[in-house]
């Protein structure tokens, strides 16, 4: 096992070191920038894989927890007077435990739910922070997050050496927890909930967790993109983010299967089929 580890941080590495030469002496500035969304697109396929793949449920709010990630370190970094670099891992540290606590409360009483009618609430919580963002100004009486007119003047401090370590810590911990009991625990409640309950297992409890999780990743994502933007709109983060979500996770799902011509990958009792790719979630 150590012997495993200690290959994969090498071969991490060595990617590290190539794509930093060809950002830095190959690649254009468009391309550095493809290469950039695509580190921050990687952190919101893996988180929503928590919920989705992991857990077997159907979350359809997860622009929501990036809006608010996405906020919550644009507005700190934007007024914080701290240091450049140190407002902003403050920043990023803030959008995923502000997102997580989202995901916390957002998870109680959705969790209760399965199937669409879990996916049709999340769905409105995803509309409801968007149009939040659009006209709690008037609410609060000054402008703070300027609605549709767009957060503006937000500090760029995304670089690709901190997208790239965002991306790595973010798969490291996803994978540490679901190789530990809590995560073990996840995967009883996703293949047989009453079972994984009669055993002893505190499912809901877990679910939480994972939800949470899940939307701590995702407000991670968040915070990456508002200072790799450095504008945000709320409309930006509407339902059809949401969709464009779950599209990475779907390919990125299916691919191993089509890779092996697997007649029918969708299914249970396919022996190849990836351990992401749940029944429930297909």
């Amino acid at each position: 096992m150590p012997v495993r580890y200690l290959m994969n941080a090498v071969l991490v590495a060595l990617l590290f070191v190539a794509l930093s030469y060809l950002t830095r002496n190959i690649l254009s500035t468009y391309q550095n920038k493809v290469l950039m969304t695509v580190g921050i697109n990687i952190i919101l396929a893996v988180s929503l894989n928590v919920a989705t793949g992991y857990l077997g449920q159907l979350p359809l709010g997860h622009a929501g927890f990036m809006a608010v990630g996405a906020y919550t370190c644009a507005l700190f970094t934007k007024f914080c007077p701290l240091p450049d670099g140190v407002s902003f891992v403050i920043g990023l540290v803030l959008a995923c435990i502000v997102a997580g606590l989202f995901g916390v409360l957002i998870g109680i009483p959705a969790l209760r739910l399965t199937g669409d009618y879990l996916a049709i609430l999340t769905l409105g919580f995803g509309e409801i922070i968007r149009i939040t963002l659009n006209n709690i100004d008037d609410v609060l009486g000054f402008k703070l997050f300027y609605g549709s007119k767009g957060l503006k003047n937000i500090p760029k401090y995304s670089n690709f050496t901190n997208v790239f370590l965002c991306v790595v810590i973010t798969c490291f911990l996803i994978h540490a927890m679901m190789k530990s009991r809590h995560g073990r625990a996840v995967l009883a409640i996703r293949d047989n909930e009453i079972a994984a309950e009669s055993c002893g297992i505190q499912t809901t409890y877990y679910k939480v967790m994972a939800f949470a999780f899940s939307a701590a990743f995702a407000g991670l994502a968040g915070g990456l993109y508002a200072c790799y933007l450095g504008v945000l709109d709320p409309s930006t983060f509407g339902f059809m983010k949401s969709i464009e979500f779950w599209s990475w996770w779907f390919w990125a799902a299916w691919a191993p299967c089509w890779a092996l011509s697997c007649p029918r990958p969708c299914l249970p009792s396919c022996p190849r089929r990836p351990a992401a790719l749940t029944a429930t979630a297909w």
